[in-house]
């Protein structure tokens, strides 16, 4: 029996490119959504087995709703894959890019290429869709002329159209990291050496330094903080982390620990990393705030 997977975007989106990523050999039935929120309610509602979303890219950073929406909901990280993103300006094969007027894609692939956008004159319209393919799609379907998509090249070959510009986004090593979503209560993964977690700290000063300590102390290696607003409390933050370790066991003993030094922890999912060539330059550039 397939797999049912469920992702925001359609077939040929770099969200199809991840399921395929991490389920290399699964027969797969593949659940389409228009938002992150539903993929979320899909999994929550076990209408789809799993569901897989981005999480962040190292040009506009961390993608923070969906922090929410993996804290909120009933299911965990069962796994990471990191793409190489890189985005291409894709129009009906009689345009040239003279003749685009407005351009349209999902809002982080247009912020993913702000630079190249502000070449534009100000007539020029940016429009947000629902994601990269989808937009593509929607100028062959309805032969639109005049309009272009930002998408990837796998996109363009997919769907027919001619590429009027090719490698426009920001910086040119661009990867964004997404993960794998299902019901926490179902689920048993071997081999794990990484850990997403969420705390939230008391209102004292030193509070995330004790946490830090800690961590370091017991030679669990931080790859990734953010700090989260919490709603109804101004000026109070919970914070995201991923961690990455040697051995289990240990690393839950060190979670008991940390348990007693914060207010409240959650263990959003604990995986094996993905170890491609992205990680180190992926890890580097959220770090540093990019």
């Amino acid at each position: 029996m397939s797999l049912k997977v469920v992702m925001q975007g359609i077939e040929s989106s770099f969200h199809h490119q991840a399921v395929e990523k991490i389920f290399p050999n699964e027969e797969i039935t593949l659940l389409m959504c228009d938002s992150f929120e539903k993929v979320t309610n899909a999994v929550s509602k076990a209408i789809a087995d799993y569901g897989v979303i981005a999480i962040e890219n190292t040009i506009v950073g961390s993608i923070l709703p969906n922090y929410g929406l993996i804290d909120t909901g009933n299911f965990e990280i069962l796994a990471e894959t990191i793409l190489d993103i890189q985005m291409y300006v894709m129009a009906l094969e009689s345009e040239s890019i003279h003749d685009i007027k407005e351009i349209h894609s999902h809002p982080v692939a247009l912020l993913q290429c702000r630079d190249y956008l502000q070449k534009f004159p100000p007539q020029f319209k940016v429009i947000e869709g629902k994601d990269t393919a989808s937009e593509a799609k929607k100028i062959k379907d309805q032969n639109l002329r005049g309009v272009a998509a930002i998408a990837g090249k796998q996109v363009a070959e997919r769907f027919g159209l001619k590429i009027l510009d090719s490698n426009i986004q920001d910086i040119k090593e661009n990867h964004t990291r997404f993960v794998l979503l299902g019901k926490k209560e179902k689920q048993t993964i071997q081999q794990t050496d990484k850990a997403s977690l969420k705390f939230v700290l008391e209102h004292n000063v030193g509070s995330l330094g004790n946490v830090l300590n800690l961590l370091t102390t017991f030679n669990i290696n931080l790859t990734k903080i953010q700090s989260f607003p919490i709603v109804g409390k101004p000026w109070q933050y919970a914070f995201f982390v991923d961690v990455v370790f040697e051995d289990e066991n240990f690393f839950f003993e060190v979670m008991e620990m940390l348990k007693k030094t914060v207010k409240e922890l959650n263990i959003l999912g604990v995986y094996k990393q993905d170890v491609s060539h992205a990680e180190v330059e992926f890890s580097n550039a959220i770090l540093n705030g990019k």
